[in-house]
């Protein structure tokens, strides 16, 4: 018989999740604040006195709605939390209308391994329960450069083979300009969840995930703020009014389902995203 697992309020992705106490990089006119009990989250841009991300205090408390968090062991909807993996069929619990999304991660505290002025490490030990039952180990380093700076994140996996898709979700306050470029997309169907086959990009607003090459770029505030990344999956949601999120991962929504990506044991599946101000 299968071992009963507790929900949590942090296994709501629509819950409340509070920051936290927060630690502080700097470098020149760059500050980042970092909530490694909430999600091991950025809780906080600010460059030369703009503040870039939605924050916990700004009207949107929910765990999935501030900040600029890590998606793992896999990024955007699981469709009703089912998928295969080596011949065997497994059911995530569902977190999100029906669906799992966005991975463990974002929901759970992370281990601050190193600290600097303008660096840290942390990381997550993911588990082997009814939640995961594949175990790994997720590992985000964050960066402060000259100008701006750089997300990696990573997931090994432990002895035994595991499904992943990586991925970076901030919620950026509203630009005044979106400039973004793909070259195509994925349809959606009627629950809202990518499909096959690609189709050329289609006017937004959007909440879908496209393939680009060239990142993008936020214009706020007399600031330009260009977002690359050695991914070429990107999800943009552009349909709300306070905020736009441009995520880069390392597979599409639904991708245990659409596009598996098996991490051998012991092997790493690792991305980055660059933030760069002009």
């Amino acid at each position: 018989m299968a071992t009963e697992i507790r929900r949590l309020p942090r296994d709501d992705a629509s819950a409340p999740m509070p920051p936290g106490e927060t630690i502080r990089l700097h470098r020149g006119s760059l500050k980042v604040d970092l909530a490694p009990a909430a999600g091991g989250r950025v809780a906080r841009i600010r460059f030369d006195g703009v503040d870039w991300l939605i924050g916990p205090h700004d009207g949107w408390p929910d765990t999935i709605a501030w900040g600029c968090y890590p998606m793992v062991p896999w990024a955007g909807r699981v469709r009703a939390g089912r998928f295969q993996a080596g011949g065997r069929a497994y059911q995530l619990p569902v977190n999100f209308g029906g669906h799992a999304i966005h991975g463990l991660g974002f929901s759970r505290s992370w281990r601050i391994e190193s600290q600097d002025d303008d660096a840290a490490t942390l990381s997550l030990l993911l588990p082997q329960d009814g939640y995961w039952p594949f175990g790994g180990l997720a590992r985000q380093v964050i960066t402060l450069h000259d100008h701006g700076l750089r997300l990696d994140l990573s997931v090994q996996a432990g002895d035994q083979p595991m499904p992943a898709v990586l991925g970076w979700h901030p919620w950026f306050r509203k630009p005044d300009r979106l400039v973004f470029h793909p070259s195509a997309m994925y349809p959606r169907d009627h629950d809202g969840i990518a499909t096959l086959p690609l189709v050329p990009p289609r006017p937004g607003p959007w909440d879908d995930c496209f393939i680009a090459e060239d990142g993008a770029v936020l214009e706020r505030a007399r600031q330009r703020l260009h977002v690359t990344s050695d991914c070429t999956h990107w999800v943009v949601y552009d349909g709300a009014g306070h905020a736009t999120c441009v995520e880069p991962q390392t597979g599409p929504p639904d991708g245990f389902n659409l596009a598996p990506h098996i991490v051998e044991p012991g092997q790493v599946l690792a991305m980055w995203i660059d933030l760069r101000w002009s």
